[in-house]
């Protein structure tokens, strides 16, 4: 009996995180005007209306550059400059493409390189309202020095207020709170990690001598 009540206290965590999970995604949509930055990122996925979005900052002038951070390799500079629907002359000199990201903790790693590179500290972070917490947890882990502003976009086939009436929305809300908890819980051992290799070195002879 205390395992069954064990499971399901543990089932009650997990589906009330889940519903908080969901709600954060809820109100990140419409996205808050962000201040300037030095750069703008934005993550590549199923839906060009990321990128869109990216660029309309841009355009703002909401960073001095924007890395696409994710570009299929068989997309060329003029077929993404078709799709953001930017002036050449700024696409040309202020946007920067990453072909080396495959998925999230790559495009982190993509990001981090690319701002270290132009020694930009404050970004504007740019993806799906579904995507963007675990797309932070992942920047921060490769970049903790970075300050992020979030600027979700609303996914079309979500409805983030009736998500769970369908298959499709049910599935895509649960399987991305179940990637964020495991990059969290990395993250934490992680953390947990490094707090002790500081403590050993702070209480080793050669550290006060």
């Amino acid at each position: 009996m205390k395992s069954l009540a064990a499971v399901a206290i543990v089932a009650l965590i997990w589906l009330a995180g889940l519903l908080a999970f969901a709600e954060r995604v809820q109100r990140s949509t419409p996205a808050d005007e962000p201040p300037q930055g030095d750069g703008v990122v934005v993550l590549t996925g199923a839906s060009d209306e990321r990128i869109v979005a990216a660029m309309h900052l841009l355009e703002q002038g909401k960073g001095r550059r924007l890395l696409v951070s994710g570009v299929n390799r068989e997309v060329t500079r003029g077929e993404l400059r078709a799709v953001t629907r930017a002036p050449a002359r700024l696409y040309d000199c202020c946007v920067d493409l990453g072909f080396e990201a495959a998925d999230t903790i790559g495009n982190a790693q993509e990001i981090a390189a690319w701002a270290r590179a132009k020694n930009f500290t404050d970004l504007v972070v740019v993806t799906s309202d579904y995507h963007m917490p675990r797309s932070l947890l992942e920047i921060r882990g490769a970049m903790p020095e970075a300050q992020l502003v979030p600027y979700a976009v609303r996914t079309p086939s979500l409805d983030t207020r009736r998500w769970w009436r369908s298959a499709t929305g049910a599935r895509r809300m649960t399987v991305e709170y179940c990637k964020y908890l495991v990059v969290l819980v990395r993250e934490a051992v992680l953390s947990l990690g490094d707090g002790n290799e500081k403590n050993q070195a702070e209480a080793s002879p050669a550290a006060t001598a």
